[in-house]
């Protein structure tokens, strides 16, 4: 009988030394941190990209340059008092509210917008309205991992 001789690539019980990542608990990976900001740049990025070179008047350009700061803005705030306010950090109700209102105008206008748009062609609407919905979330997702990352060096 032949002997059958295992592959060189088979390792049996080898354990392979783990690298240790100081990270502190409740604080987000570096990776999801850098996934966050490469969302947040590839959507404004995008949506300014494809603004600067869309064939519309310059008013209408500042509308939907206007309508993508607001709604960066009203995120972040709402995204804040949202957490406060889970952590039991005094937050006004108007505050609270008015949050909620600038988060749904935002959108609402930036809906209204490209639905009365008619110079834009439909995949250029789809293509604004996915660039700024990624930037809101990535704006939302950063403030939460600076909080976070707060929160954890606060515990120290």
């Amino acid at each position: 009988m032949a002997e059958v001789n295992e592959s060189p690539l088979v390792l049996k019980d080898e354990k392979k030394p783990k690298i240790k990542m100081e990270r502190k608990e409740g604080e987000p990976t570096a990776a999801f941190k850098g996934a966050s900001w490469a969302a947040l740049t590839a959507g404004v990025s995008a949506y300014l990209i494809g603004l600067f070179n869309a064939g519309m008047e310059l008013n209408e350009k500042g509308y939907y340059f206007a309508v993508l700061v607001f709604g960066l803005y009203a995120a972040v705030s709402l995204q804040k008092a949202v957490r406060d306010k889970e952590e039991d950090i005094p937050v006004s109700g108007i505050y609270y509210g008015l949050s909620w209102f600038a988060v749904i105008i935002a959108i609402s206008l930036m809906a209204i917008g490209l639905y009365n748009a008619g110079s834009i062609i439909l995949s250029e609407k789809g293509f604004y309205g996915m660039s700024f919905v990624l930037s809101l979330f990535a704006a939302i997702t950063i403030q939460k991992n600076i909080r976070d990352t707060q929160m954890a060096k606060d515990r120290d």
